[in-house]
This record gives C-alpha cells, sequence and structure tokens, in this order.
C-alpha cells in the first residue's frame, strides 16, 4: 500500500490523503477552497509505503501529469523492473516515457554488491578473465581490477541498498 497527499496551490484549501488513482479522481473532483471554487492543481507528495516505490516516485519526478503512469508502474513493476527504472532514469539518463514505452530498450547491469572489489572477485570467480590456475589465484590484485572496473561501473544507493550498475 503506498499513501499520498495532495497539497493544493490554492492556499485558501485544504489537501487531501489518497491511496489509488479512483480515490485521487474522486477527491481531487470534489476539491474545493474555502470560497467555493474547485481546486484543479495539486502537488502530489509521496508520504508512504516501501522504499522502491519512494525511490519510484522520486525517479518519475512526481506530479500531477504523471500521477497515473506512476501508479499503474507501482501496481505492475516487480521490484527488479522498479530498481531498473529508478537507475536507468536517476543514473543513466533516460527518459521515463522511454522506459515504459519500451522496457527492452534500456540496457542497465545491476549487481547486488557493496563494492567495486567484490565485482572484481565475483568476475574473477566467474571465469570472466579466463580460467587462472588455483595457484595463480592468490597473486591477483583485486584492488587494481576494482580500478578498471569504475571505468564502467557505478555504485549507487537506492531503498537503502548498495548497488553496482552499469548503463549500456
Amino acid at each position: 500500500m503506498v499513501l499520498f497527499y495532495a497539497q493544493p496551490y490554492d492556499l485558501a484549501a485544504d489537501g487531501f490523503y489518497f491511496e489509488n488513482w479512483a480515490d485521487y479522481q474522486r477527491k481531487s473532483a470534489e476539491a474545493t477552497n474555502r470560497f467555493g471554487d474547485r481546486v484543479e492543481e495539486f502537488e502530489i507528495q509521496f508520504i508512504d509505503g516501501n522504499a522502491m516505490d519512494g525511490e519510484l516516485a522520486g525517479a518519475f519526478g512526481l506530479s500531477q501529469g504523471n500521477l497515473s503512469a506512476l501508479l499503474e508502474a507501482i501496481d505492475t513493476l516487480d521490484d527488479h523492473d522498479k530498481l531498473k527504472l529508478v537507475l536507468a532514469v536517476r543514473e543513466c539518463g533516460y527518459r521515463v516515457e522511454t522506459i515504459l514505452d519500451d522496457p527492452e530498450a534500456v540496457e542497465v547491469d545491476i549487481y547486488h554488491l557493496p563494492s567495486l572489489r567484490d565485482l572484481a572477485e565475483q568476475f574473477i570467480e566467474e571465469g570472466l578473465f579466463g580460467d587462472i590456475p588455483e595457484r595463480l589465484q592468490y597473486y591477483i590484485d583485486y584492488d587494481a581490477i576494482a580500478h578498471d572496473l569504475a571505468m564502467d561501473y557505478h555504485l549507487a544507493e537506492v531503498a537503502g541498498e548498495t548497488l553496482i550498475y552499469r548503463c549500456s
């Protein structure tokens, strides 16, 4: 469940909390200021929900104009796709609309690791640098490999987790 607040730009009007698109439409249609005039413009604020949904709202640049798309994304995307969208927008320069129109066009590699050294170790373990005899593995300079990886891979914190990503 997510909770939002619609803060009217009209200082003579009160805002309201809502949880979904239907709730927002109903309450915004009924919103009037203390003089009886209809209120049409609101600042939308993310109030409560899981951390990933909060990050998603931030990536969307939450507004009245994209609220419907955000609520649909919250309901339909899994956590991995939400994470991919957040990183693609916030770190790689993609536009939300581009991602929603064609999610396959966005390539972001994500590793749930806390450091580039850990990524270097994982790449060695997976054989990305070829077969390395066990007797030579003690001589590998993981810090140097991590330094080289920093040219393409970057650290980010999303929803309280440190991640490594690469924009393709």
